[in-house]
């Protein structure tokens, strides 16, 4: 059984259907400009309207990532804790959200998508209210366990969410919103680092993890804005209700009408008995090779994201720049606020450019970059020792490899890793890819001041350096072109691994970032 079930119908005559590409030439002809002539303005401000709201769960994940970098430092000095209490504290909330991703796909295919953001915020809400009153280091780590499951919820629906709303021509730049709001989280946890460190030792750092639970304030109101996600309404067989939804995201009758077919077709309703054929979880780990493919693709593209280092960078940039010379913890936090900034610049930049230039132009762009900033940070720390040029170069390069993580493996990852799974395999595979990316990310946050007094913090990141030049290599051999496709689309692009294989950009590619030029 493979992924035909699932997005494939056949016509009376035995042949199977081919998902037309409603939006391919408009796209090829004028890309983002045409989007007015696709839906009308309303519609526009509706779809960005509900991917904002959805994406403000991913405020949650990034302030809690930027805050703890700094508010660490006086946790360390007001509860006493060890080296190794630090890492298991900054490194534990991404190993335990795998709880929440993992139950997250079933959730949000029995409750819906919107009512599993609204789990995923009350969850997190108590855990940080927990963190911010705790009296010792045992009441921190039970609300910082709450914390990790709510983000695990979190993290994975909202990019389900938002591409299963979006129209084709601009999945990608709102598919990639949880991104930015992640990258502004950061910022903003950075900012409250500062701003609130000259408070007693005893409070500030609670002051900083109690501001996280603000966005829960906006996550409420938000549900009485955003609609069900139509593909899980017509799971439901509630497809009257699908169609209202897609009226609003569509304007023109004919187009809601074909694109409500599709969906229809990819969920099987068609040929419902296919679906009792096999459980999805079945099918994940006894994949048919279409679905295989579909895996290496979004779960080795998670694995990538994280094991390069990079939530290393943003959890310790203070120990970083610490190595490299500053001292004074003020200083250490006006500095990540300038990596803070760096990252949210450079993903409004990628929002713009990906439905634009592609998903894998960026991708390479990206990897290349990062293994060059990653082996430019390892060879400063190592030779350039405390002066002030060390200094300079280890701040420069630090922004720099957050800024090309920015430009494409960050937001690129969460696009694909929601487009390329059929609707029935949609939350609970994405789900699965989440997973792979907490637990990489929390193993490395949780061993990176142990690997770095082993080796050095200059050897971990020359180490990271490899890595990258691996995912390079990844980009061109696995990972497929979408843009431009509907979902149903790319579920029928990995059925032929001629196909999947045939999608490859070549690396000359990268260099066409202009707006307008002509596809080759």
């Amino acid at each position: 059984m493979g992924i035909k079930d699932n997005g494939g119908g056949a016509d009376g005559s035995g042949n199977m259907k081919k998902y037309k590409r409603m939006d391919s030439e408009m796209l090829d002809n004028n890309g983002f400009s045409n989007f007015e002539s696709q839906i009308g303005s309303n519609s526009k401000k509706y779809v960005l309207v509900c991917a904002i709201f959805a994406s403000l769960n991913s405020v949650l994940l990034g302030y809690d990532v930027g805050v703890m970098s700094g508010a660490i430092l006086f946790i360390q000095e007001d509860l006493n804790i060890t080296e190794v209490q630090e890492e298991v504290l900054v490194g534990i909330l991404s190993i335990i959200s795998l709880l929440g991703s993992l139950a997250g796909g079933r959730t949000s295919d029995a409750i819906g998508r919107k009512w599993t953001m609204a789990l995923a915020a009350a969850v997190f809400q108590s855990g940080a209210a927990i963190m911010a009153a705790a009296p010792n280091f045992g009441v921190l780590m039970t609300g910082r366990l709450l914390a990790g499951i709510g983000i695990g919820f979190g993290i994975m629906i909202a990019p389900v969410y938002i591409a299963e709303i979006s129209p084709t021509v601009e999945r990608g730049s709102l598919t990639s919103f949880p991104e930015i709001f992640i990258n502004l989280g950061i910022l903003l946890g950075y900012v409250s680092n500062y701003a609130f460190s000259g408070l007693p030792v005893h409070y500030n750092w609670r002051v900083m993890l109690a501001v996280g639970i603000l966005p829960s304030i906006f996550i409420g109101f938000a549900l009485f804005v955003i609609p069900e996600s139509p593909r899980w309404l017509v799971m439901k067989n509630r497809t009257e209700e699908a169609k209202m939804v897609l009226l609003k995201t569509m304007e023109n009758t004919k187009e809601v009408e074909e694109r409500l077919a599709d969906i229809q077709q990819a969920a099987g309703l068609t040929n419902a008995e296919k679906y009792a054929a096999k459980p999805v979880w079945q099918e994940l780990l006894y994949p048919s090779p279409a679905v295989r493919r579909m895996l290496i693709t979004g779960c080795g593209i998670q694995l990538f994201q994280q094991v390069t280092g990079t939530d290393a960078t943003v959890y310790y940039s203070p120990t970083i720049f610490k190595n490299a010379g500053i001292k004074r913890n003020s200083e250490l936090l006006a500095a990540t606020v300038a990596v803070g900034f760096t990252k949210t610049m450079f993903i409004l930049i990628a929002i713009f450019l990906i439905d634009r230039v592609g998903r894998k132009p960026l991708l390479y762009v990206s990897t290349i970059g990062m293994t060059s900033c990653l082996l430019g940070l390892s060879m400063t720390l190592s030779l350039l020792g405390n002066g002030p040029l060390g200094i300079r170069l280890a701040i420069l390069f630090v922004c720099s490899n957050v800024a090309f993580f920015s430009l494409g493996m960050g937001p690129v990852c969460w696009v694909l890793s929601s487009e390329i799974f059929p609707l029935r395999l949609r939350a609970q595979a994405s789900a699965l890819g989440a997973v792979g990316s907490r637990v990489s990310s929390g193993v490395i946050a949780m061993s990176f001041l142990s690997v770095s007094r082993a080796i050095t913090v200059g050897g971990t990141f020359f180490v990271f350096s490899l890595i990258s030049a691996v995912s390079v290599a990844f980009v061109y051999k696995c990972v497929p072109e979408t843009k431009g496709k509907s979902l149903e689309e790319i579920e029928m692009l990995f059925q032929d691994e001629r196909e999947w294989e045939g999608s490859q950009v070549e690396l000359a590619d990268t260099e066409r970032l202009l707006p307008n030029e002509p596809n080759s």
